[in-house]
């Protein structure tokens, strides 16, 4: 029997929202009963940046979970405890190697409850974190957007969750019209198949633009020093600190060590739905394509790579059982393979990957700019203070031309001298560009020939050359002294990590 298409609503998502929920998330938990967690949620920035955040979660009371009283209230209460969990581990001269019960015991319970990991991840902080302040409550609309919850206060990190927000939004749009073809395809409709994926393409193109806004308001060194090393995971943190991860007690008497993932864009259920519809294919990084694998019988082929599969893990249950729903139901590249001699559909399928790769491209500038560039001027920085010292440095303050140095092991941005000489990794454990880059090319493997213009009448992808902001932009959101002087320390050991498997950050997918 072939399976049915999947319903949007029996999975909690919306033609209108998408993975997002249908009304915006509460700003503030209703009961006074949770002011405690809210107070400390609202005075984070100024607490994780006097380092006073640990003492401010060790004094919070003990609060079950009786007193949430709808879905909305408890991702609210999610988004809270995820951002404590993460500036309570981080927030210190010392990673924390445990949690204290006022903050594991009820994130156990709410992360059970939405079967995802007691840890800062997308739904955290972009799925269940933003309000609208337009009139119309366009989600599109950057402008008309704004984030609940942060760890620094600044425009940069709203800026940077708010584009995926967007780009959830405008992509919600693109499910609806792709379900109707595999329908079509069901019934050898071509027709719909063809106009459902020039729907798609035309979807996907917004997508590349609306990421490319990136620039706009998010400063790549503020999110590389500031903003990323609050998302770090416990994950293959032993050399930042973590040998065992993170200490969770749940209440029971049970006290278990913990490593977890950090955020990360590809636990958005949005990216992977597109592949899933469209047939591409992820493998591990660095495998190449058997020639004689092809063979996809009327269904999506499961996801090869281990951190493609692992991170639907991180996402809410009835999103991820979406997702497993729809592999069993994706007919299109084996439609459009079975009809190569249909011009126009094959067309239609190529340009759709096509707008897809130009997606993955843009997201590889982006990490490019945002995380490979800070990394390697910092790697510069410290081999002048190295020079300077005459010794093996470790970083403790910069200043704007050199580094204070006094002891053996040099931090590098986001990664410590030993661990960073294996590479920048991805939270995947592969190398990060060549991650990316692989994810982009498998993306136009399924292609069917040559790629072709496509019709006059859907907008075609070009890539806006990003404004530079000036020092004046940069100031509204971020002191300019401040950040001149800034160091590695500046945020804690979080901002010593390595990039190796699984440590999250939120530019990978």
């Amino acid at each position: 029997m072939i399976p049915p298409i999947p319903d949007l609503q029996d999975y909690g998502l919306s033609a209108k929202h998408g993975f997002l929920p249908n009304q915006d998330p509460l700003e503030r938990l209703s009961s006074s009963y949770y002011n405690p967690w809210e107070a400390i949620a609202d005075n984070l920035p100024a607490l994780s940046g006097a380092k006073r955040i640990r003492r401010a979660v060790d004094d919070l009371p003990l609060l079950d979970t009786l007193e949430l009283r709808d879905e909305a209230e408890w991702r609210r209460a999610y988004v809270i405890l995820g951002f404590l969990t993460h500036a309570y581990i981080w927030g210190g001269d010392e990673p924390s190697e445990r949690l204290p019960p006022s903050i594991s015991i009820p994130l156990l319970e709410i992360s059970e409850h939405f079967e995802i990991p007691p840890v800062a991840t997308y739904a955290t902080v972009v799925l269940w974190n933003y309000h609208s302040t337009s009139d119309n409550k366009s989600l599109e609309n950057l402008a008309g957007l704004r984030s609940i919850t942060s760890f620094t206060g600044t425009r940069d990190e709203e800026w940077f969750y708010l584009v995926s927000v967007a780009i959830e939004a405008r992509g919600a749009k693109s499910i609806p019209p792709m379900l109707k073809a595999i329908a079509a395809a069901r019934e050898n409709d071509s027709a719909t198949v063809v106009d459902s994926l020039l729907q798609f393409t035309e979807h996907i193109n917004d997508l590349s633009l609306l990421l490319a806004r990136m620039y706009e308001e998010c400063d790549p060194n503020v999110f590389y020093f500031r903003i990323r090393p609050f998302l770090a995971g416990s994950r293959n943190m032993e050399e930042s600190g973590l040998p065992n991860g993170v200490l969770y007690e749940d209440g029971h008497g049970n006290k278990t060590y913990q490593k977890y993932s950090g955020g990360s864009n590809a636990q958005s259920s949005l990216i992977q739905t597109f592949d899933i519809i469209l047939g591409v294919e992820h493998r591990p990084t660095g495998q190449r394509k058997d020639p004689d694998s092809d063979t996809l019988q009327g269904t999506a082929p499961p996801p090869q790579n281990s951190f493609i599969k692992e991170m639907r893990t991180y996402m809410p249950g009835p999103h991820r059982r979406f997702l497993e729903h729809l592999t069993t139901v994706a007919n299109i590249r084996d439609y459009a393979t079975s009809h190569r001699e249909d011009k126009r559909l094959s067309s239609a399928y190529n340009n759709a990957l096509d707008a897809l790769t130009n997606f993955r491209s843009t997201h590889v500038q982006i990490v490019t700019r945002y995380i490979i560039h800070p990394s390697t001027a910092e790697k510069r920085r410290v081999a002048a203070a190295a020079a300077i010292s005459g010794s093996r440095p470790s970083v403790r303050k910069l200043s704007k031309t050199t580094a204070l140095v006094e002891s053996e092991t040099p931090r590098q941005g986001l990664a410590r001298d030993g661990a960073s000489k294996k590479g920048l990794r991805g939270t995947g454990g592969t190398k990060l560009i060549p991650f990316l880059k692989q994810a982009r090319d498998e993306t136009m493997e399924p292609a069917l020939g040559t790629v072709t213009p496509m019709p006059k009448n859907v907008k075609t992808f070009k890539r806006p050359t990003p404004k530079p902001r000036t020092t004046a932009d940069f100031a509204k959101s971020c002191n300019v002294n401040e950040f001149e002087d800034l160091a590695p320390s500046f945020v804690g050991l979080a901002g010593a990590w390595d990039w190796t498997d699984d440590v999250g950050g939120l530019c990978h997918s």
